[in-house]
């Protein structure tokens, strides 16, 4: 029987109200599974199956927006609170950060969906429910207040995502790039295990109870200097390599170019799973060490923000260019982060979620472009934009909304880490920074410029000029809606996000 309450949380003190009559963070965990599992049952009648997808990932998204109407951003607090007497350490609740993942999450897997029925992927009947079961875990990581769990969520969803490379990519070299990005995820996921068993470790030991794994009772525990250090590190590194962070991208270039289905790299690098889990439990949980080691983080993001543009622009395939633009600008988001201050936060979360709109426009409609071209090499491509100019524009705007041009979702938040950047590292690191921004819009637009606008040469297919479907249409249409109403209308995710992160700027402010 799931319980619930309503936490009013601080990082000291924990209260608890009424709460609502019905469980709606379970049911956003658990429509996709059983969506999932009808879809599995009528996967030999086509119709059907189509229709159920589609119909639970709009459910998904009209329960997620139900959720953000029902919920208060005046209170600094968890809500809607669920816990569990029969199933151990579940325990899910959510606040404003965890909110704008889970609005982001809802909308990116209607576009999943949307775009699996626009390319026409191949046994669409298994990859479906493989789809709706990472957004059901998906929606469990950003909710869950146990570490374990969220480790235990990862471990699953990485796997399912390991699962469609194998089955969907179709580089020859597919089997080199799942086993690079599952030795690199096993890592990973051996990082955070250590990390939260000393944590539990250290709960039972200054207590004397049992093992505790649970954020809400880890966070009152005092740990020593030494251990919080050896802590930090264990959780950092182990969401640094799937966010991924210079220099532990070393699986995300092969990834995305042989291992390549448009869906994993829309799943893994459009939801930020490692930004949010250092805000949720890094930075909550191990303040000091942060506090101690933060100039060296940013250091090592500084040299990510040049590395990566100065690689992008020596890529002649779109896959890659891609992959680099991915580390350029999480470094940027990186240096936000650890300037710990409360515009820096800000600007990271919402940068995040920039992100995960406009990666998903640019590999969608990269992957629109390889289906009339079968490649991605520019020195291939040029003049798709007379028969396509609605995949190029999507384009654009959505790597125009990654480096913050005005009018994009992008441009404030780039704007509040800098400010934060600014006024913590000064002026050397922060012009490094938009320098690097700088750079990362050259390769994007020169990218934009070889795909859609240098005219084409050589001998061309019939099938290089088709023009878009109805469904490309569709799916190009709705994120470039997206993309700009959420640029010009920022400031209620900027509402959202205020609170949660008051409470973790409290514990790097104490003056």
């Amino acid at each position: 029987m799931i319980e619930q309450t309503k936490h009013v949380f601080s990082m000291h003190e924990l209260s608890w109200t009424h709460q609502i009559d019905w469980p709606i963070l379970a049911v956003l965990q658990l429509l996709p599974l059983f969506a999932a599992i009808f879809v599995w049952i009528f996967r030999k009648k086509p119709l059907l199956f189509h229709g159920i997808s589609l119909v639970a990932v709009i459910s998904e998204l009209v329960i997620a927006i139900d959720l953000y109407r029902r919920f208060n951003i005046e209170l600094s607090s968890l809500q809607y609170a669920e816990q569990s007497s029969w199933l151990p350490g579940y325990h899910v609740a959510v606040d404003g950060l965890s909110l704008i993942f889970v609005l982001l999450t809802a909308f990116i897997f209607l576009m999943l969906v949307i775009y699996s029925f626009a390319r026409k992927i191949q046994e669409l009947h298994n990859l479906l429910p493989t789809i709706l079961v990472i957004q059901a875990v998906l929606m469990g990581l950003f909710l869950t207040m146990n570490l374990l769990w969220f480790i235990v969520l990862s471990a699953i969803e990485l796997t399912l995502v390991a699962y469609i490379m194998l089955h969907w990519a179709s580089s020859p070299e597919k089997e080199l790039a799942r086993s690079r990005y599952i030795n690199f995820m096993f890592v990973g996921l051996l990082l955070l295990l250590a990390g939260v068993m000393i944590l539990a470790w250290n709960y039972a030991d200054v207590t004397g109870e049992h093992w505790g794994f649970d954020l809400l009772d880890l966070v009152k525990i005092p740990i020593p200097s030494f251990l919080q250090s050896i802590i930090f590190f264990l959780l950092f590194y182990g969401l640094a390599i799937r966010t991924p962070i210079f220099p532990f991208h070393g699986w995300l270039p092969i990834f995305t170019t042989h291992g390549n289905v448009a869906l994993a790299p829309a799943i893994i690098l459009g939801l930020k799973v490692g930004i949010y889990g250092m805000l949720r439990f890094v930075f909550t949980l191990t303040p000091e060490a942060i506090d101690k080691w933060h100039y060296h983080i940013v250091a090592i993001a500084v040299a990510g923000v040049f590395y990566s543009a100065i690689l992008a622009l020596m890529q002649n395939n779109l896959r890659r260019l891609l992959a680099f633009a991915v580390i350029s600008h999480t470094s940027i988001l990186v240096i936000g982060l650890f300037s710990l201050g409360h515009t820096g936060f800000q600007g990271s979360v919402s940068l995040s979620i920039t992100f995960g709109l406009a990666i998903v426009g640019l590999v969608f409609m990269v992957g629109f472009v390889f289906r009339r071209s079968n490649s991605l090499l520019m020195s291939r491509l040029g003049g798709l934009f007379e028969t396509i100019p609605i995949i190029g524009v999507t384009f654009l705007i959505s790597g125009l909304a990654i480096v913050g041009m005005p009018g994009t979702p992008g441009f404030e938040a780039v704007h509040l880490v800098l400010e934060a950047a600014i006024e913590k590292f000064g002026a050397p690191i922060t012009v490094i920074a938009a320098l690097g921004n700088v750079v990362a819009a050259g390769f994007l637009l020169w990218a934009f410029q070889r795909a859609f606008l240098t005219p084409k040469t050589g001998t061309i297919s019939e099938a290089y000029w088709q023009e878009t479907t109805p469904l490309e249409r569709l799916t190009a249409g709705l994120l470039l809606l997206v993309i700009v109403v959420a640029g010009f209308h920022s400031e209620p995710w900027l509402k959202l996000i205020d609170m949660p992160l008051q409470n973790i700027y409290a514990l790097y402010n104490k003056g």
